[in-house]
This record gives structure tokens, sequence and C-alpha cells, in this order.
């Protein structure tokens, strides 16, 4: 499947726990640029190989990704639930 992810690089707070996460491998944190926190955000560094399979959306505690998959919303995690889990 045919996957892409968009990433709020502002928010990440650079913990790479959603490198661990990604099957694919696909996830890096960034090598010599800051987010306006101070920390190397995550990237994307084949996004062709993105499934969709929103792991890294799951694991986020920022709640920095957003997931699609072949044309289709999967994974968007509210605020509100991030804040009760």
């Amino acid at each position: 499947m045919k996957g892409m992810v968009t990433i709020e690089e502002d928010r990440c707070k650079a913990c790479a726990v959603c490198l661990d996460a990604c099957p694919r491998d696909i996830l890096v944190l960034s090598e010599g640029r800051f987010n306006t926190k101070g920390y190397k955000p995550v990237e994307v560094t084949d996004m062709e190989r993105c499934t969709g399979c929103a792991l890294c959306a799951v694991v986020c505690p920022d709640v920095v990704f957003t997931v699609y998959r072949e044309g289709r919303r999967v994974k968007e995690p509210t605020r509100e639930a991030v804040a009760t889990a």
C-alpha cells in the first residue's frame, strides 16, 4: 500500500520513539537542521516506501504526524486523546 506522512516539525522534541516504531526504517532525526524549539526534528528519508501504517502517529507523544494511505486520511490523534492517554 502507498502511504504518506506529514510532520509538524516545530512540535517534535526528537524523542526518536517513532524511529523504532517505523517498520520501513524511513524516519530519521534531521542532521544539522533544528526546529524552533532547538531540537533536530524527525524527517522522512524515502516517502515512496511509506505504507501509511500509522505506527509513527500512534507512538508519537507530541502528535506531530498526520498519516495518509492511498488518498484517504488514516490517523490524526486529537490532543484530547493524547491528554487522556
